[in-house]
C-alpha cells in the first residue's frame, strides 16, 4: 500500500522535526534557534514547541525550551517491541563487568548512530550516553563498522551530504580519507578510534551479525586513552569482542 500526500499529517511531521532539532550539544533552544534547525519558520516552531510544553514533552523558561524526560517514553515504546536490546543488554552487562570498561551496541540511522544498550563501568565521556542517545557516525568506532558495511556510493553521499565537524584535533573529516579507513576497517572485521569524538577516548568496535550472517548492529569498548594507547586495544579487548560477536550470532535476527 502506498501512502500519499493526502494521507500525510502535516502538523505531526513538524513537531517530530522540532524535537529531532535537540541533542546533547543543543539541549537548551530558543525559538529562533530551533526554527532555523528544523527549517521551520518562527510562528510553527513556537506553535509546536508550545504543544510540547503544554503537554509535558518540554520545559519552557520564558525564552530557551528543554526537552523533559517524557520524551524518553517515545523511544522507550520504540525500544521495547524491538528484540535486539533485549537480547544483547545482559551480554552487555556480562562483557562490561568482566574487562572492567563500558561496552555498547548501536545500529545505523542515516549519518548517525543510534545507542540501543550499554552497560557503564566508568564515565570516560563528558556526555553521558544512553539508550536512544546518537553520535555521527564518521567519526565513531560503531559507525564506522556500520559504515564499512554498506554500498560505497551511498556511504559517500552521506558524508558529502553535510560538513563533517572537527569534533577535536584528531576529528578525520576529509570524506576521501574516511573512505580510505573504510575500506581498511572492513577488510580487518573491526574499528580503532583515536580520540576522534571526544578528547580522552580511544574505542574498539565490532560487527554483530545475524543468524543469516547480515551485520544488524556494532559493538564497542570504550576506554580512557590513558588507559590503553590505540594498538594495545585489540590485545585487549579485540578476542572479548569476537566472543560476544559469535555467542549473539545464532540468537539475533533482522
Amino acid at each position: 500500500m502506498s501512502i500519499t500526500e493526502r494521507d500525510i499529517m502535516g502538523g505531526l511531521a513538524k513537531g517530530l522535526a522540532v524535537i529531532e532539532t535537540f541533542s546533547a550539544a543543543r539541549p537548551r533552544q530558543s525559538i529562533a534557534e530551533v526554527a532555523e534547525a528544523s527549517g521551520l519558520d518562527r510562528a510553527t516552531a513556537r506553535r509546536c514547541l508550545l504543544t510540547l510544553a503544554h503537554h509535558g514533552y518540554a520545559e519552557w523558561d520564558g525564552k530557551f525550551f528543554t526537552l523533559t524526560p517524557r520524551v524518553l517514553r517515545l523511544g522507550t515504546a520504540c525500544l521495547a517491541t524491538m528484540p535486539l536490546p533485549q537480547i544483547v543488554q545482559p551480554v552487555l552487562d556480562d562483557l562490561s563487568e568482566r574487562i572492567g570498561q563500558s561496552t555498547s551496541v548501536s545500529i545505523l540511522d542515516g549519518a548517525e548512530i543510534v545507542y540501543i544498550a550499554r552497560a557503564a563501568q566508568k564515565k570516560v565521556m563528558s556526555v553521558g550516553l544512553m539508550p536512544g542517545s546518537r553520535l555521527p557516525a564518521y567519526c565513531t568506532s560503531m559507525g564506522r563498522v556500520l559504515l564499512a558495511a554498506r554500498p560505497p556510493a551511498e556511504v559517500r553521499g552521506l558524508l558529502l551530504s553535510s560538513p563533517l565537524a572537527r569534533r577535536t584535533p584528531h576529528t578525520r573529516t576529509d570524506p576521501e580519507d574516511i573512505m580510505a579507513e573504510l575500506a581498511h576497517v572492513r577488510a580487518q572485521g573491526y574499528a580503532i578510534i583515536d580520540q576522534e569524538v571526544e578528547l580522552g577516548l580511544r574505542s574498539l568496535a565490532v560487527p554483530l551479525y545475524d543468524g543469516h550472517g547480515r551485520m544488524i548492529a556494532a559493538l564497542n569498548v570504550g576506554v580512557a586513552a590513558i588507559h590503553a594507547a590505540p594498538e594495545q586495544l585489540v590485545g585487549l579487548y579485540l578476542s572479548q569482542l569476537q566472543r560476544v560477536q559469535s555467542d549473539l550470532r545464532p540468537l539475533l535476527r533482522a
